[in-house]
């Protein structure tokens, strides 16, 4: 049992490395939109997922925050989206591949 306590902080580690740390803001109001927005379109494209965890960068896209949310396929099989929300609907890096989500860098 010990080594099952171990493996899970281990990925919970990792999981919090691949989010990019310290340089995101809590999830708020709209980047729980985003993730709500993000899933039901991967579910109406009949993807399946295990779970959706949306932060905000301190990028923006035609004056709109950007979202950099991980999606978890399977393990481990993680696929980071870059999204936002357009007068209320969805817009991701997919259909703007301009759109960037990267590591945020300090000045």
């Amino acid at each position: 049992m010990r080594s099952s306590g171990l493996l899970l902080a281990l990925a919970l580690l990792l999981l919090l490395a691949a989010c990019g740390g310290s340089h995101t803001s809590p999830v708020s109001a709209e980047g729980a939109a985003v993730k709500a927005a993000l899933e039901k379109r991967l579910l109406g494209r009949k993807l399946s997922y295990r779970w959706v965890v949306c932060v905000r960068t301190k990028r923006m896209f035609a004056a709109s925050p950007i979202f950099r949310c991980n999606v978890n396929f399977g393990e481990p099989h993680i696929v980071r989206y870059c999204a936002t929300l357009e007068d209320g609907q969805l817009v991701t890096n997919r259909e703007q591949p301009e759109m960037r989500c990267g590591r945020d860098v300090d000045s």
